[in-house]
């Protein structure tokens, strides 16, 4: 079996699912410790946004490069020093006495991640050939993608509420032990057929662009779109971007090859995992939001409400990843995915203060839990199918960078939205309910409107789907040749 390791891949399939549990983990964790860690540490409120800014810029911006120098020196080398490098960021981190070492800190894991996220996902395309075993590893990847966000939210509510915050950012050391041991003993040393020189003005261009945009969304979430620090950085991110694509055009030796990006099929799954990005946000962010502040659930009875999200997104991803894929393939599987998407949102868009969690937000989360285990696995499968050994690695580091800005703007454009309705609800009169009361249900109509938004987003996703991915036979063709 071609680019296999047949005793030892499913040992290196828990190697790379521990790995990416750590990287989609400590997004969550860290964000459910912020309050607790600006108590501690005294830093003011605008020093939350840096805490998860330093680590969203080093990672968006660096990921290509991290992918393309996997590619370059072997995926073997760059995982380990990438997963040491995370788990002693982690511990720095958490270990920090000051706001100022935990940015660095967190900076310094966002670096570590951008190298660590494609050399998984990588070894993954490169290891598992057979096609249907290639759909219960996609399915495995697909499931620790999501869930680990979800996990993320239960294990940092735990661990602030009964520790401290400070572990968690230790906990990563948990994930990273084992896929560091993992990665030593099974992962093997690849010797590229010819080293290449590294694309440094593509480098140079790419991060600074991606650094615009992450930038600028992640202003427009608390300056406003109007702001000028907004304004300037999505215009340099846009414009550096435009410069990478003529400096990929020329340069022979392109840190992105453009035929990566260009093949159909790759092309309309790197654009459904940004959109999907976009949406993920709608339950994750908001419908925390709702929990605790409108219904009044702490963190950790908030992390527990999502177990029942986290099976259904196992159950589905398995099955459609290992079933229904490789029988219908993707333009049939993931619009029925999407449609999954929109039934979650319409169900979600009916909460009101007082809606019960087992009457209305539980069906929404099991809906949900449907689609993105229907979405996530196959979108990533058809982005990395058919791409060539030697660009797995930017292939795969285009696959994150995608759901990196596509959450970056979810973030931005849905607080805008849910802001602008809740000050427009609490505006709008209301006189016979409380203060309490009004400001609860002017937040319900804000999350509401989120919930519809992203119904919206999927059903345009599902059409995108339908119409620009090729039928089953193209993507059926490309399973045939994994293994030649």
């Amino acid at each position: 079996m071609s680019g296999s390791v047949p005793d030892h891949r499913w040992l290196i399939l828990a190697t790379i699912a521990a790995a990416q549990l750590m990287v989609v983990l400590d997004a969550t964790v860290v964000n459910i410790a912020l309050p607790s860690a600006q108590a501690d540490l005294g830093f003011a409120d605008s020093g939350r946004q840096w805490i998860v800014t330093a680590y969203a810029l080093a990672f968006g911006a660096l990921l290509l490069l991290g992918g393309r120098v996997g590619d370059i020196i072997g995926r073997k080398r760059i995982f380990l020093v990438s997963a040491l490098i995370f788990a002693l960021a982690s511990l720095a981190g958490g270990a920090a006495p000051t706001f100022t070492v935990l940015v660095v800190a967190r900076a310094v894991q966002g670096i570590a991640a951008a190298a660590l996220a494609p050399a998984t996902l990588a070894t993954l395309v490169s290891t598992f050939r057979d096609p249907r075993e290639r759909g219960q590893a996609f399915a495995v990847y697909g499931i620790v993608s999501v869930v680990g966000a979800a996990v993320g939210l239960i294990i940092g509510g735990f661990l602030t509420q009964y520790l401290s915050w400070r572990f968690a950012l230790y906990i990563n050391v948990v994930f990273a032990i084992p896929a560091f041991i993992g990665a030593l003993a099974y992962l093997r040393r690849e010797h590229p057929p010819k080293r290449q020189p590294l694309d440094l003005a593509g480098a140079c261009t790419v991060a600074l662009g991606l650094v615009g945009i992450v930038l600028g969304f992640s202003q427009a979430g608390s300056a406003g779109w109007s702001a000028p620090s907004t304004l300037v950085s999505l215009t340099l991110g846009v414009i550096f971007l435009a410069v990478f694509v003529l400096v990929e055009r020329r340069t022979a030796h392109p840190l992105l090859p453009l035929h990566v990006i260009t093949d159909r099929m790759r092309a309309t799954s790197f654009g459904v995992l940004a959109l999907v990005g976009v949406q993920m946000f709608a339950v994750f962010l908001f419908l925390s939001y709702y929990l605790q502040g409108v219904k009044g659930f702490s963190a950790s009875t908030s992390g527990l409400a999502f177990l029942p999200f986290i099976a259904c997104i196992m159950i589905s991803a398995n099955l459609v990843g290992t079933r229904f894929l490789p029988r219908f393939g993707p333009r049939i599987v993931l619009p029925a995915g999407m449609l999954l998407g929109v039934i979650a949102m319409l169900i979600l868009s009916t909460l009101t203060p007082t809606t019960p969690y087992a009457a209305g937000v539980l069906p929404g989360l099991i809906a949900m839990g449907l689609a993105l285990g229907a979405v996530m696995a196959p979108a990533t499968n058809a982005a990395t199918i058919g791409v060539a050994v030697a660009d797995s690695g930017v292939a795969s580091a285009l696959v994150n960078t995608m759901q990196q800005v596509g959450g970056s703007i979810g973030v931005a454009v849905l607080s805008t939205v849910a802001a602008s309705v809740t000050a427009s609800r609490s505006r709008s009169g209301h006189e016979h309910l409380s203060a309490s009361n009004l400001l609860a249900d002017a937040a319900t109509h804000g999350y509401v409107a989120v919930f519809l938004l992203s119904g919206g987003l999927f059903l345009l996703t599902g059409i995108v789907c339908a119409t620009l991915f090729p039928d089953k036979t193209e993507y059926q063709r490309r399973e045939a040749n994994l293994d030649t």
